[in-house]
């Protein structure tokens, strides 16, 4: 079940430009807000207090008090633990920015398993252990974590393929049969060259796992999701954690996939020695 902290920032996208603001502010700096007054928020954030309440109830609060409570609640859960970090500034320094950016990630990674269910989890190895054939689609960078996909799953012996241009996954998709999986990793989850793909695996008969945000047409389109969260602006930063985010999601499963599938450990020992006598020879 999402946190109240997880349940603020997956509201931002439908928030006003002022609401936004204000559910930033506690995300970004969560006790701070803790203390303050109505008025304080208004003023710090620049909306005005009518702005703050309306927040607080489009949240589902009854008012400013219970929504501190609620982030109060959820900040014990994550050790206090702020749920956003500040964004990079030109000001920061070297260090500062390394700084900012592990943080970020460290903080993203760790609210993952709380996205992911046992039975999700369970039901997408299920569905790539009995598949026939794998594939794997992506455009830009989620095409890189399409191949990372791919050159892991291969290893167990698998019929799998990764496609990362658009007309490739047009024709590939639209071949699929009901035994197959196609794995579709984008982070908008709303582009329109991936929602066409995702339309052919569906109609193919093909069995469709999703690597993409929570709501999402892809989602939607989606027989399981596991859900990505967006943590960056993507106007003005390409999106590094999410896609580490995405690489963790395919290392679950490949790890899962490892551990639940007869002879996987074999299938990897094979591959390994392979490429420690070429290492031996060269």
């Amino acid at each position: 079940m999402a946190t109240f902290l997880q349940q603020v920032a997956q509201a931002l996208p439908g928030l006003s430009p002022a609401q936004k603001q204000v559910a930033e502010y506690a995300l970004q700096q969560p006790q701070v807000f803790m203390q303050a007054a109505v008025a304080d928020i208004a003023a710090t954030v620049g909306v005005s207090e009518p702005t703050v309440i309306r927040l607080c109830r489009v949240l589902g609060c009854s008012g400013l008090p219970e929504f501190k409570l609620k982030l109060s609640g959820s900040l014990s859960q994550h050790q206090g633990t702020p749920f956003v970090h500040a964004d990079l500034s030109r000001d920061d320094s070297y260090t500062t920015i390394a700084h900012k950016m592990v943080q970020n990630t460290q903080n993203a990674l760790g609210r993952l398993p709380d996205l992911w269910s046992e039975t999700l989890l369970a039901t997408c190895v299920g569905h790539l252990m009995a598949a026939r054939r794998i594939e794997f689609y992506g455009l830009g960078n989620s095409g890189i974590v399409a191949q990372d996909a791919q050159h892991k799953f291969f290893r167990f012996g698998l019929n799998t393929i990764a496609y990362t241009d658009s007309h490739s996954q047009r024709m590939a998709a639209s071949v699929l049969g009901e035994h197959d999986v196609a794995v579709l990793v984008s982070l908008s989850g709303q582009s329109e060259e991936i929602l066409q793909v995702a339309h052919l695996v569906k109609q193919s008969g093909a069995t469709l796992l999703a690597l993409t945000q929570n709501d999402t047409p892809l989602a939607i389109l989606a027989d399981a999701l596991l859900p990505i969260p967006a943590t960056e602006d993507n106007s003005q930063y390409i999106p590094m954690i999410a896609r580490l985010c995405q690489l963790m999601a395919i290392d679950v499963l490949t790890t899962g996939l490892a551990l639940a599938m007869p002879g996987a450990s074999e299938q990897l020992s094979r591959t390994k020695k392979s490429i420690n006598s070429y290492k031996q020879q060269h």
